[in-house]
Order: structure tokens, then sequence, then C-alpha cells
């Protein structure tokens, strides 16, 4: 599954912060509580489900047959998950199909407690068939993302005529036994063959193949839907809606795309790279795509990003984006290859248990990276690498594992270690090892537990097998243990003995000893690379290079590779930087060095620089470097030249947005027609950019623009729409406005901030605004806790709000005001 943790970058953190609020102590039993595989007792074999669906009540009328026998020890009772259900019958299927009824308790609602007709043994097969009413909506737990409600209907009345009736499932964690009793547990597996009956105008999704379609005299349609591989019961997927079925192929494989009409004309632009995935992981993995189709499926409602049922994807409406918001780039492409890659990892080979989560989770995160590698290069997967490490590192997790047998739900698992840290740990041992036994090493692991349950330590093994080595160190330091090494990295030269020592320090405030293989290059002054491969295994630890001095050498690029997960504070000066921009081997040698320049603008080599990093080949780069010019007070005549070349002309619309982003700072009416025009561009960042820039030149011009645009207005467009109607507002809407901030839940605050603070810059009342700033440094202090970035982010957007009032409200803006807002930084 793909949360979308970077939808709102400390979303979880949120989430965390209501539960710590609401409750008065903290539990911490969950402590004690050891998160064991669940024990099999009875393991399934089979499913058979006929399915009808109630849409006046939202309930689904259910028969299931069940195929079972006892895992290893004889037994006389079964215990299935079958969760807020009215059950009307349990009975064994003989041999000639009769139906026997059985003793059961279902007293808590949640487990159905099946006294069986006999004593069965060991790979005994018996059937249990139960008919039953599912009713999703009456069932509600306190967690999960969804509810755990498992069985969505979305608008099933047809009464908001702007939201299609469809159905939908999710099973992930253990919600799939909310419509379909079953063993919930992830180390099951079972084939199945489910027929759903439907209105005959609607179609149907399910796992496997669609054997077969019968009308019926009603008006309705039953569609056969058979798996013939097994997958785990939170994989099983029901989706039934009008859709537009987009038909493509791998092979002699069905890949299809079911889309809302409006969206079929751009269905291949997002999700249409499917079969060369496939093929692309096909060949890294030397595992064929095991499955009898892929299809994917875009549901209303659904707020977990997207969710890999096998062959039968779910993605939530965000993966819904119309041609112009595909110009800039298409947003969900990591989502579609997360989502597939799983059909190896998760779907193929399963996680035991929710403590190994990261048998699924790290290799779905990691496929993205794959995918990025293999499509678009290097350096675009050195990008996802590098944000995925940041999502961690600001995430605060250093004391969780990535194997964790504690927690206080499963659904904490999903997480930013589960995800991107899992993801950086398996390119580390990919560097580690080589890639080519990395991937032989994914092959072994594959075939070896195909169509079965894993965990970490099995991986391990795999591993061992094909390298020849005992990989426990780093299996026990990674995946059974905790945090990040921070590394203080400083350098001290003897030019008479013509010598340099390199000093790193660990300095996580753990004290743990973290063992770190890397490599050292050293760029001497004629521009050759030497390197050394070092092991860091101590806490504090100097490595001596003979025959440099401060004078011969350019560079000492330490984790030259830059993969691993750490922090780093490097001593090293300007010119270092500047040459390792320049001439590092890496993507990720340029980002560290355009962090260190953000630091040191005032310099004017830094700042001379800027003019070529401005050119950078990689867009994201750009962006970067136009996000620096943003922070520098007077642009030079050429710098500035540059800048609206590249407004106009570059061939990235989002580098673009960027650089309008820039003009708008330098307030100057001279730039008022490009804005005007660039806000009609067919880029909706572009379009947005254009209009947020002319806020600064003309309000008046801006509101009769915005009255033009508003009929077309999605993601930053979308944005400054909300911006251009706030500012428009006056101090009479104070108590209507802030009170409604005010009210809103931690997440709501953290999405409404910026228009906020939008709107306190036109507010006149000292006192209104004071009470307003309040507001923003009292969700400031609530979050910080768990989420320490939050202080940067809320005071650069106070630092915006000065800038805010002094141009948008001149001459009246007073020094009390200002005051008080620095004062809060």
């Amino acid at each position: 599954m793909n949360r979308l943790f970077f939808v709102i970058l400390c979303f979880c953190i949120i989430n965390g912060v209501k539960a710590q609020t609401s409750m008065p102590k903290e539990d911490t039993t969950w402590k004690t509580i050891y998160r064991a595989s669940a024990t099999r007792i009875n393991d399934l074999v089979h499913t058979k489900l006929e399915a009808k669906f109630d849409y006046d009540k939202s309930y689904m009328y259910g028969k299931v047959w069940i195929t079972l026998h006892p895992h290893f020890y004889s037994t006389d009772s079964l215990m299935l998950d079958a969760k807020g259900m009215e059950i009307k019958q349990v009975a064994i299927v003989d041999n000639n199909g009769s139906l026997k009824d059985l003793k059961y308790d279902y007293s808590n609602q949640v487990t159905l407690q099946i006294q069986l007709d006999k004593v069965y043994k060991k790979d005994e097969k018996y059937t249990i068939f139960i008919q039953y009413t599912a009713k999703p909506n009456d069932f509600k737990t306190k967690n999960s993302q969804t509810d755990n409600i498992g069985l969505h209907f979305i608008n099933p009345k047809g009464e908001d005529k702007n939201k299609p009736i469809q159905i939908w499932t999710q099973g992930e964690t253990e919600a799939t036994s909310v419509w379909c009793p079953t063993i919930d547990n992830p180390n099951q597996k079972t084939t199945d063959e489910i027929y759903m009956t439907v209105p005959d105008q609607y179609v149907t999704l399910s796992n496997g193949l669609l054997v077969n379609q019968q009308k019926n005299n009603d008006g309705t349609r039953t569609d056969y839907w058979k798996m013939d591989l097994p997958h785990a019961p939170y994989l099983f997927f029901m989706g039934v809606g009008n859709y537009e079925i987009i038909k493509d192929n791998y092979k002699d494989k069905e890949v299809n795309y079911y889309v809302e009409k409006e969206y079929a004309s751009v269905a291949r632009n997002i999700f249409g790279k499917t079969p060369e995935m496939i093929k692309c992981f096909s060949n890294l993995t030397g595992v064929d795509f095991a499955w009898p189709k892929y299809a994917q499926i875009v549901c209303r409602g659904y707020g977990g990003g997207a969710m890999e049922n096998t062959t039968a994807t779910l993605h939530s409406d965000q993966a819904n984006q119309n041609a112009r918001q595909l110009i800039d780039e298409n947003k969900w492409e990591d989502v579609v290859s997360h989502e597939l890659f799983h059909h190896w990892f998760g779907d193929l080979v399963t996680t035991e248990s929710w403590s190994n989560l990261t048998v699924n989770e790290s290799f779905a995160n990691y496929g993205e990276v794959l995918w990025r590698e293999y499509k678009y290069g290097k350096e675009s997967a050195d990008e996802h690498r590098y944000q995925d490490l940041q999502q961690y590192l600001v995430s605060k997790s250093e004391n969780k594992d990535l194997v964790r047998f504690y927690y206080k739900d499963k659904e904490e698992m999903f997480d930013q270690v589960s995800y991107p840290k899992g993801g950086c740990i398996l390119n580390m041992l990919r560097n580690t090892i080589g890639d080519s036994a990395f991937f032989k090493s994914l092959n072994l692991y594959l075939n070896t537990n195909k169509f079965k349950t894993a965990e970490a330590h099995q991986l391990r093994l795999a591993f061992e097998e094909i390298t020849g080595q005992d990989l426990n160190w780093f299996f026990n330091q990674w995946y059974y243990g905790n945090g990040h090494p921070k590394l203080d990295i400083s350098y001290s030269y003897d030019n008479v003995k013509q010598m340099i020592d390199v000093h790193i320090k660990q300095t996580q405030e753990s004290k743990k000893l973290f063992r770190l293989p890397i490599a050292i290059d050293v760029y001497s002054n004629n521009h050759e690379v030497k390197r050394y491969n070092v092991v860091i295994d101590k806490l504090d630890q100097t490595f001596t290079f003979p025959g440099l001095s401060d004078y011969n050498y350019n560079l000492i690029n330490v984790d030259a590779d830059k993969y691993l997960v750490c922090e780093k504070e490097d001593h090293k000066t300007t010119a270092n930087f500047i040459y390792q921009y320049l001439h590092g081997k890496n993507y990720i040698d340029r980002i560290e060095a355009l962090n260190y320049f953000n630091t040191h603008l005032s310099e004017p080599v830094v700042r001379n620089l800027l003019i070529q990093t401005v050119k950078d080949s990689h867009y994201l780069l750009r962006i970067r470097t136009l996000n620096l010019f943003q922070k520098i007070e007077h642009l030079t005549p050429n710098e500035e030249k540059i800048i609206y070349t590249i407004a106009q002309k570059d061939p990235s619309r989002l580098v673009r947005a960027s650089a309008i982003d820039v003009l708008a700072t330098l307030d100057k009416k001279t730039y008022q027609p490009f804005f005007i025009k660039a806000t009609s561009d067919s880029s909706y960042n572009v379009a947005g950019a254009a209009l947020e820039a002319l806020i600064y030149v003309d309000k008046e011009i801006v509101k009769k623009i915005a009255d033009q645009l508003k009929n077309d207005a999605k993601d930053r467009l979308q944005e400054t729409m909300r911006i251009v109607e706030i500012i428009n507002k006056s101090d009479d809407d104070f108590n209507t406005i802030a009170g409604a901030y005010e009210k809103g839940n931690l997440q709501e605050k953290f999405e409404q901030t910026s228009s906020f603070i939008y709107y306190l810059s036109i507010v006149k009342n000292t006192e209104k605004l004071k009470k307003g700033v309040d507001m923003i440094v009292s969700f400031r202090e609530s979050v910080l806790p768990f989420y320490p970035p939050v202080k940067k982010i809320i005071n650069k957007e106070f630092k915006l709000l000065i800038k805010l009032k002094t141009k948008l409200q001149k001459g009246i803006a007073n020094e009390e005001q200002i005051k008080y807002i620095n004062s809060k930084m």
C-alpha cells in the first residue's frame, strides 16, 4: 500500500498528536506485548463467495464456502474472523454437497467460533458454508485511515449528482473479514472465486480472471471472477461502478485501466507505462509477472493512496489528472510503480506478520527507485532516494526498529521506517554486495518463497546463500536495530609529511556504534580521482591519506557513493563544495553542495556559481537554485535577465513557475504584461505562479483574471485562487476566518496556515493581527514536539507575512505589527 506520506509530510505525526491530546494518560501496556506471527491452527485452501449488494442499506448479502485443513495438529474447531455481520447459517458441506448445521458462537461480533462435526487431521480438507449479511457501516474501529470498515459504498443512492455510484473494498490490514468471513492474517493464503451480482449498467473488477457474465431477469448481472493462484485474504478485492475500461497488455496478459469516463482519454498518460514497468521488474528480479492479469481501478473516497490487491490495484481519486495537469508531470507514476512491485514483494511473497512489513513495503518503496533508474536514469533515482531519506529523517523515528515486534497498533507499522528508510536500507545492501549479487539474491528469495509468506530472516538467508557472506551484522544493525549514524567529518593537514587526516566521529545520542563500509574519493588538483574503500567501525576514527597536502587536492568526498542512511556534518570549505558541485560523480553531490550554498549566499564565489547551477541539467536542481535566488534581496541585472529567460523558455513548466516566483519578489511593474500572459499558460503551475505574482503588482487586476480562470483551476492555480479570494476580504471578516482556523484540527490548520497568513497580511487592526498570529504560534507549538521542522516552516510563513504587509499595505503596515510578528519567530 502507498499511504501517501508525501501529501502532508507530517500527516502521521499529526495523527499522533491528535491521539496524544485526546488521551489524558498515555497507554504503554503495548510495550510488553510481543507481536508474534499468528498461530496457524487451520489453513485456508479455497474461498468461494457469492455477493449481492443492497444499495439502499449499504449491505452485502453473502454466501461463502471456505475450504480449509488443519495446519499440523488435529482439531475439531475453527475460528474465523467475521466482523460486524449478521450470521444466518453456519454449516459443514458433506461429500454430496449437502449442508449440516454446526454449532457456533458469535457473541463478540468479531470472531466466529465454530464447533466442527468431527476431529480433522493434518491435510484433511473440509468445507464450511456461511450465509450472512455484511453491514460495514455499522462496524467502526478507531484506527486505520479508512476506519477498517472493509467494504465501501460510495454515494449508493445517487443522492449526490456530482459523485459517481461505486463500491470498493479495502482489506489491509485485517478488514476483508468485514465483508467475507476468513482467517484474516497475512500468513494465510487461499485461491478464490467471487460471484458479484450488480446492476447490469455497471462493470466489476476482482482478483484473477473474469470467467463468465450472466444477465439476470431483474436487471442485474452476475460476474464470475476466479483466482487460481493463492494469495493473502487482505489482498481480496471487489470493485463496482460505471467505469470505462482502457485495455492494454503485457505479452499475452491483459493490463487494463478502470477509470471514470471523464479520464478515459488520458488514462494511458496516467497508467500507460505499466506494461513497461512489468517488463522492467520481471527483468530485474529474473521472475516474470506471475499473475494472470493486471488491472488498476480508480475509486472515490479512498484515503490511503493506493492498495496492491492481487491483479486488481485500487487507486484513490488523487490519481485522476486531466491533460493540463499531466503537462507538468504525472504525479502518480511513483504510486503506479510502487503498487506493481508489490506483485512480487507483498503479493507473490507476503510478510508473515505485520512486524515484518518491511518485506512488503520497503521493497515497494524501492521499486519506485528501480523504475526511475530504469526509465529515467540514475539521477532521477538518486533524487527519489534523497527525498526518501529526508522523509525518514524529519519523522524523528530513530527509536523504531525496521522489523518491529512491539507496537501499539499494527497500523503504526505503515510509517516512515517501513517505507522510505526501509527502501534506503535496501539500497545500502545493494551497494554493499554489488548489483549482480543483489538481484540474484532477490531472485532466490522470490523463487524460494513464491506463493508463500516470509520474514526478514529468509531475506537474509537468500543474500547469504548468493554472496557466501555472513550478513547478520547488516541485518542486526539495520533490520533488527533502530536509529542511524550522525557523522561529524573534519580534516587536518600535515604539509611537511604530505598527509591529510580525515576524522569521522559518530555523534548519535544513543552512542550505538554503526559499522559502515564506505568509499572515500580523493580528487587531486589535476582532477584525477583515487578511491579508498574503508570501514567505519569506531565512534571516533581517523583515516590518513599520504601524498596529499592542503594545496594538491580539490576534494575529499566521504561516502562517495552517497548511499548511507545517516546525517552528516561535513566541515569542507566553500571551495571544496564548489568543486563537488562541478566535478562530483553523483547527483547527490550537487544537492549537498546546493544545501551548503543555501547558508553561504553572501559569499561572492557562491553567488557567482548560482548562475551556473540555475542551468543544471536536472530540472529539480534548477528549482532548488531558483529557491535560493528567492532569498537574495537584490538581483544583478544579469541574474534577473537569466531568470526572466528561464521563466519564459525552460523545458520544464515547474521550473518556469519557480522562476516566476523569483521575479515576483522583485516587485516590478515591468513584468506585469508577462505575468498576465502567463496566467493563461496551459500549465496550472505556471498560471498559478503568475497569478500569485500579480498579487504583489496589481491587486485589482488579479481579481478580474481570477474570475476568468475559476472554471478550470487545479493544483497551484486552485491554491492561488483561494489566496486571491481571501486577500479581498477585510477586517470585518476576521471573526469568521480566524474562527474557522481556530476550530480546525491540526491537519486542517497545517493545510490552511498559508491562506490564513495571506489574510493577516491585509488585516489593519493591530489587535486582530496579534490574535491571528497567536493562533498560528499555538498551532506551531502544539506540533513542535512531534515535528520539529514545523518551527522553520511557520517562521518562514511569518517572514512572508512581514513581506506581504509591506507590499500589500503600503503606508498602512505599522512598526508595532511587524515588531510583534518578529517577536513570535
